[in-house]
């Protein structure tokens, strides 16, 4: 098998490209696991979706890593920053209380 990944990798442009050459691998880390609700979040977008009736082509998406919840919020693909947090405030921080920290 070891000569088989070998075989395929020197075929590869891409891997060979990307292989790291001067920098030391390391072991990755783990994320530590939040101990509240809604205190540790991270938000996605999926895109090129087809539109629906009320025009809208796209997923906000913003889970909790505590609980695993999961929202999927309809939005344009063209929606701004000011758009997108709107719907933010609207759906998440409105509904959880959801304390804010930069």
């Amino acid at each position: 098998m070891k000569r088989d990944v070998q075989r395929i990798y020197d075929k590869c442009i891409t891997c060979r490209q990307t292989k790291s050459k001067f920098l030391p691998h390391s072991l990755y880390t783990y994320l530590l696991m939040p101990k509240k609700s809604w205190v540790d979040i991270f938000m996605n977008f999926i895109l090129g979706l087809p539109r629906s009736k009320r025009g809208r082509d796209s997923i906000f998406m913003v889970v909790d890593r505590f609980s695993n919840m999961i929202y999927f919020i309809s939005c344009h693909k063209t929606d701004d920053t000011t758009n997108i947090t709107n719907l933010f405030f609207r759906e998440i921080v409105q509904l959880h209380e959801v304390l804010l920290i930069f």
